[in-house]
């Protein structure tokens, strides 16, 4: 289940100590990637020798998205913050008004927003052998984007498309977002006068809020006083042409308003975002794929995530339990990191576990460059430390 953890985090443990600045983070985290499997690891682990990537919104805070605990994070800046849980969503008709409302708005920028120098570092580590398999938290959909050879698993689902919760219908978010735009002229007309301003361009939260929003994850726009109970949306079309039977063997009707938005007299037809919302419960399939992505490596290593979320944070935890090297490259505390190094050697050299807190687009790149270098080096010597990016 995705449940958010809103205790307070320890401050980051550094590993090794030279990892406190950019060029020993970088040095680090090269041997990180290139040691050869531990011979700790548990005898039953079928590792092929390669690093799971997991990854969170610090990776995509470069692309100009908002993250949560980062240091202009939602969390950090918003302690009122809360987002929106599924109970709530497919109970409630103004909940669900108030969802679209907000989401129609910061769409826009999430749908232009492309992949970062860290999301193209990622897929050299792929070329290079050195990452077999990314499971992400985020829903922007830019490691398949950047990487769609290299084994990507969504954890979280994805915003690209929306899913009806009765029949299962899949619709893709760009039709949904013009359907909303229909429905919904005055607000059309407010996100193109948004857009036309430039009131949008920015996902950091003190640049929005001098312009009255305030922005959040995952294209979550919030105007502070706005009518939100005015917003309608559509049905599905899925459920619209067939009305599906309901779980007590009921058949299930949908009705649709005088400009064809979901009527609350509808029993189906609701759609939400294809993600895995707070308060909801990770699919079998997914639970189960991530599982074997961490048996199957022989060590993994957390990029720009705090694991505030427990669907996250087992991850971890089941590669402690196979004692495998831990990597965490992420600004600011994690969760629970201090039992993942408990037992790291005190002169590991980041070999056996890295933990780093330095920004991700200008350390990732870095590490690819310096793993190219030792490829191409005829003798291995020490490994160099460069924070020149990738580009």
């Amino acid at each position: 289940m995705r449940i958010p953890y809103t205790g307070p985090l320890p401050p980051p443990i550094i590993l090794p100590r030279n990892a406190n600045t950019a060029s020993g983070a970088i040095s680090a985290l090269t041997r990180f990637l290139s040691a050869p499997p531990s011979p700790r690891l548990l005898a039953s682990s079928n590792s092929n020798g390669r690093t799971v990537l997991l990854t969170g919104a610090g990776i995509s805070v470069a692309s100009g998205l908002a993250d949560y605990r980062g240091t202009a994070g939602t969390y950090t800046l918003n302690k009122t913050y809360r987002p929106i849980y599924y109970n709530e969503f497919v109970s409630n008709h103004e909940a669900r008004k108030r969802y679209w409302a907000r989401s129609f708005l910061g769409w826009t920028n999430l749908h232009r927003a492309r992949p970062n120098a860290a999301h193209r570092a990622v897929r050299k580590l792929g070329e290079q052998g050195f990452i077999g398999e990314v499971i992400t938290q985020n829903v922007d959909s830019f490691h398949p984007l950047a990487h769609p050879e290299l084994p990507t698993l969504e954890l979280h689902g994805y915003l690209r498309s929306l899913a009806c919760i009765h029949c299962g219908n899949h619709l893709p978010r760009k039709e949904f977002q013009q359907s909303l735009s229909r429905l919904n002229p005055t607000w059309a007309a407010f996100l193109a006068d948004m857009l036309k301003t430039g009131a949008l361009d920015s996902e950091h939260p003190d640049e929005r809020r001098a312009k009255g929003l305030k922005s959040n994850p995952d294209g979550d726009v919030d105007v502070p006083d706005a009518p939100y109970t005015t917003f309608r949306y559509p049905a599905c079309p899925g459920c619209l042409a067939n009305p599906p039977i309901l779980a007590d063997g009921s058949q299930s009707s949908v009705r649709l308003d005088a400009d064809g938005a979901w009527s609350p007299q509808s029993t189906a037809g609701v759609l939400k975002p294809a993600v895995v919302m707070f308060g909801e419960s990770i699919a079998t399939n997914v639970k189960l794929a991530a599982e074997r992505a961490i048996d199957q490596a022989s060590s993994i290593l957390v990029v720009g995530s705090s694991l505030a979320t427990y669907s996250a944070w087992r991850l971890v935890k089941r590669a402690k339990e196979r004692n495998m090297p831990i990597g965490i490259l992420n600004l600011g505390g994690v969760r629970g990191e201090e039992s993942f190094y408990a037992e790291t050697p005190a002169d590991n050299d980041g070999s056996l576990g890295v933990r780093c807190s330095q920004s991700v687009d200008k350390i990732l790149p870095s590490v690819v460059q310096n793993l190219e270098t030792l490829a191409a080096a005829p003798i291995k010597a020490d490994i160099p430390a460069t924070q020149d990016n990738y580009a």
